[in-house]
């Protein structure tokens, strides 16, 4: 049977993201989310916007490995600027 490798930084990896999906619960609690319609072609919420920015970095790191040398940090400055953006104006 084979066992995934959890490094520090596959658990921080992890870590982050139980965490946004914990932030985003007690803000939806504590602030119901309204549809509406930023740059995105479609109507969503803040948990839509949140999925669609962590496919995005994900494809963003892909991209980066695939078409790159670059230290793969500049790729994560990169796909946090997507988070950033499509959360606010997505």
């Amino acid at each position: 049977m084979a066992w995934m490798a959890w490094t520090p930084i596959t658990a921080a990896f992890f870590s982050c993201i139980i965490l946004m999906l914990i932030g985003m619960g007690i803000w939806q609690a504590v602030s119901p989310t309204v549809p509406r319609r930023g740059f995105l072609p479609l109507t969503t919420t803040r948990g839509d916007r949140l999925f669609i920015s962590l496919v995005g970095a994900a494809y963003i790191h892909l991209g980066w490995l695939a078409f790159t040398d670059a230290a793969l940090w500049i790729g994560s400055i990169i796909a946090l600027v997507w988070l950033i953006v499509v959360m606010r104006w997505g």
